[in-house]
């Protein structure tokens, strides 16, 4: 038995499958875009390692694909059939698995709340918890674990850098903007590479109004990036709202056609349907077409690409932006089916079937209503699920293209209170008053709305 660079123990006789894991999770923690070579450089080293093939599981299911469904279920076998003899921390993570791929992913991030009682240095116990509680709609859970788990850090331990990343976005969206910041700075000193602090820094001065800023924050750490997955697609998203905020959608296709959807790239070419990349395409072209900007063809290739996705229902949240680009290239046909599916998802029991019929059903058939010029059909769908569309998961930047929607529906049918509705939504949510963001100015303006 060997140990992580935690002390954690692990269940191989391999001190060199040891390094190469503590080397995987360093990837997975940095968003690296090797993790398939870098898993299978664990397994050749020691193909009965169970905990690593746990994490082969893990990492098939934060694709968000039914694609790679069966590979994360086999994964889980092979788990549980070497880690029989394992530690309980091991097999707690193997049933963590189990649940997760059995479609019950609030199971699993109570197993791994329960790792960190005993192992609060379990890193990627605690960094799965905070992952899916994010794509849960769950910001106060994310900070009960940074709360809970960052008195057993220090900046004496490998991996401290993340600690502070999730605190970042933690507070970032529970609105606690200040401590935010200094918490995601202070990542960025320990680790100028590391993606998600600066993911949540850009989030603090998107939420602040600070462009300029946000433009050079994001350009000035572009270099760290090149071994970066695809959150540097999303990294580039946030540049693009900054330029769009400050009216500059000439730049912004040049970030959408060169930087986070250039289907040309590498990353890209490998994976062309990724949640995060399909959410920053359909949600900024949306955005551009509501202030008038001709977007040419880009929509269809992602449309295509919604139309094989029909009934994978896995990401709540990327379920209107496939919606989005079924209607903006006229499949209303194609359209309706992808609603029927994910209705029929809805009724099943669980969690996830929960989210999709109060959140996700609700805002897909808006969407539908909307591109159809229905709008007070599009409102009429929309209001009564307003209170829970944050439980599609997203952070408020992403779900703001709903809101925007909402407003754009309720405008073009002449409903006047759920235009107040919606522009008093934004600024609760946002320290910059409504006049002062491009999607919401112009109706600001024009009812009063200070």
């Amino acid at each position: 038995m060997h140990h992580d660079a935690h002390g954690l123990a692990l269940s191989t006789g391999s001190a060199a499958a040891a390094s190469l894991f503590d080397d995987l999770l360093d990837g997975y923690l940095g968003y690296r875009a090797d993790l398939a070579p870098r898993l299978a450089s664990v397994l050749a080293e020691d193909p009965a390692f169970g905990l690593a093939h746990c994490v082969g599981g893990y990492l098939a299911l934060l694709s968000f694909s039914r694609t790679y469904t069966e590979a994360a279920a086999a994964a889980a076998v092979e788990a549980r059939r070497h880690t029989a003899l394992a530690t309980p921390r091991e097999q707690a993570h193997v049933a963590a698995l189990e649940a997760w791929v059995a479609g019950r992913p609030e199971n699993a991030v109570a197993l791994w709340e329960h790792i960190l009682l005993d192992h609060p240095r379990d890193i990627l116990a605690f960094r799965l918890a905070h992952f899916v509680n994010f794509w849960h709609g769950r910001p106060d859970r994310m900070l009960a674990s940074v709360l809970a788990t960052e008195p057993h850090w220090g900046p004496d331990l490998p991996a401290w850098d993340t600690i502070l990343a999730c605190r970042c976005f933690a507070l970032e969206e529970c609105g606690r903007y200040t401590e935010a910041e200094a918490a995601g700075r202070a990542a960025i000193e320990v680790n100028p590479a590391n993606p998600w602090a600066a993911h949540g820094v850009a989030h603090v001065l998107e939420m602040q109004g600070r462009r300029a800023e946000g433009i050079a924050w994001i350009n000035g750490l572009r270099a760290n990036w090149e071994s970066t997955g695809n959150l540097r697609h999303h990294l580039y998203w946030h540049e693009a709202v900054f330029h769009l905020e400050r009216g500059d959608t000439t730049r912004v296709l040049a970030l959408y056609d060169t930087d986070f959807r250039d289907l040309d790239a590498p990353l890209t070419r490998a994976a062309p349907d990724v949640y995060i990349d399909v959410q920053n395409a359909a949600s900024m072209l949306f955005r551009l077409e509501r202030r008038g900007v001709d977007v040419g063809g880009r929509w269809t290739e992602l449309a295509d690409k919604a139309e094989a996705r029909i009934g994978d229902c896995l990401s709540a949240f990327t379920l209107p932006h496939w919606m989005m680009a079924l209607c903006a290239t006229g499949r209303f046909a194609t359209a309706e089916r992808m609603l029927a599916a994910i209705g029929e998802q809805a009724r099943v029991p669980g969690e996830a079937g929960t989210i999709l019929g109060r959140a996700a059903v609700p805002a897909c058939a808006a969407v539908l209503a909307h591109a159809r010029g229905e709008h007070a059909e599009a409102v009429a769908l929309m209001r009564p699920a307003l209170g829970d569309i944050s439980r599609l998961g997203g952070s408020h930047a992403q779900r703001d293209v709903l809101d925007q929607l909402y407003l754009d529906a309720a405008e073009k049918a002449g409903l006047e209170d759920d235009v107040r509705l919606v522009l008093e939504r934004v600024a609760a949510i946002s320290p910059v008053p409504p006049a002062r963001r491009s999607g919401y100015a112009a109706a600001a303006r024009r009812v009063g709305f200070a």
